[in-house]
């Protein structure tokens, strides 16, 4: 009986050291996870933010109003839009625009008056787990920048984040006068893309300071 309860007690002991160890490291693991966690680089709006009136601008960009776009190439972008914390920005609002397929925006400055069948613009507010999702096209390049697609983040009255999003991959983007400065942290901005069934996917998560 005697050796029992030793034995248990040796046991007991054996487990609690094993946690005071584990615990500390799990914690140690989650500091350096959280303090990891890098902000999504800002970039300028760019002087082709819509200033034109549109009649749709919803997540599809690929149906204006009754309007089917059918060239470029399609594509879905997708992402989670988060804090530093890791957590989900719930109600946070995500905007997109980007040129179409011949490298022409919906701007008075480069479409003018002419009728555009691709939406170029689009927003979508994120529920709870902060997720987001386009129907768009693979961005395309134009002259004197990278393919790439200009986004906006903002929660109620706040603008938390103007930024741009690029393909990683393409040789471009190291040449970028945008995208020079960053460095390593260029990758944050790059998104792969690749083939599925329904197009192009690509998935960009998004960490903003709230």
């Amino acid at each position: 009986m005697t050796t029992t309860i030793a034995r248990r007690s040796a046991l007991k002991l054996s487990a609690l050291a094993a946690s005071s160890v584990v615990l500390p490291t799990l914690l140690l693991q989650a500091a350096i996870a959280q303090t990891s966690r890098k902000l999504t680089p800002s970039q300028s709006e760019g002087p082709f933010y819509p200033d034109q009136q549109m009649q749709d601008a919803d997540a599809d960009l690929l149906k204006n109003g009754r309007v089917a776009y059918t060239a470029g190439q399609s594509a879905w972008v997708s992402g989670v839009v988060s804090d530093m914390d890791g957590k989900p920005v719930s109600g946070a609002l995500v905007e997109i625009w980007q040129c179409d397929h011949e490298g022409v925006y919906r701007h008075s400055r480069s479409s003018g008056n002419a009728p555009m069948a691709f939406q170029g613009f689009g927003k979508v507010q994120v529920g709870a787990d902060g997720r987001y999702r386009f129907r768009t096209i693979k961005p395309v390049p134009y002259t004197g920048r990278p393919p790439h697609i200009h986004m906006k983040i903002k929660l109620g009255s706040r603008e938390l984040l103007t930024t741009q999003m690029y393909v990683a991959g393409d040789a471009s983007n190291a040449r970028d006068f945008l995208t020079r400065s960053l460095g390593a942290d260029r990758s944050l901005l790059e998104a792969a893309f690749t083939r599925g069934s329904d197009g192009w996917q690509a998935e960009f998560g998004i960490v903003v300071k709230t």
